[in-house]
């Protein structure tokens, strides 16, 4: 695989999402969980996709119960996640993030990033309009802490 292009996940409404359709733009790849401790990042991913979705940001949140924090199921924490934090973005169906039944897309996303395993929930990986990834930020990092290189992923002619 040479990009996050050649990836495909499962929407939590069963539909196929290839991630081609989102060439050209700057997309958020997010490991979630909505009763983790730090599920409140999701408020703030969502600001910034408002802020910016009309500017070529899209958001992509990959639920994973692998640290025993989501809920037990797609509907549930579809749910959950537009009630309690106002979530619009696309959601996928569960995952795994680490192991041998992990999610392709994290796989080649850890490779990239040539940080290993994903330790925490709201991992996040910001890829740029060429498909190929800019930065890995830590769980703690709050997304405001990612907005300037977001906004250099969107603006910058380069």
């Amino acid at each position: 695989m040479s990009s996050v292009y050649d990836f495909t996940e499962t929407e939590m409404s069963g539909q196929s999402l290839p991630l081609s359709q989102y060439k050209g733009k700057v997309l958020l790849i997010v490991n979630t969980a909505s009763k983790c401790g730090l599920a409140g990042q999701l408020k703030e991913i969502e600001a910034l996709y408002k802020k910016y979705h009309q500017d070529g940001l899209e958001v992509l949140g990959l639920p994973s119960n692998q640290f025993h924090n989501e809920l037990a199921d797609d509907k549930a924490t579809s749910e959950y996640c537009q009630l309690h934090y106002g979530v619009t973005f696309p959601m996928t169906k569960h995952i795994r993030v680490n192991g041998r039944d992990a999610d392709p897309l994290f796989t080649y996303l850890k490779d990239e990033s040539g940080h290993g395993r994903i330790k925490w929930n709201y991992t996040k990986f910001l890829i740029g309009r060429d498909g190929q990834l800019i930065h890995r930020y830590a769980p703690i990092t709050k997304p405001e802490k990612m907005e300037p290189e977001l906004v250099t992923a969107l603006y910058d002619e380069d």
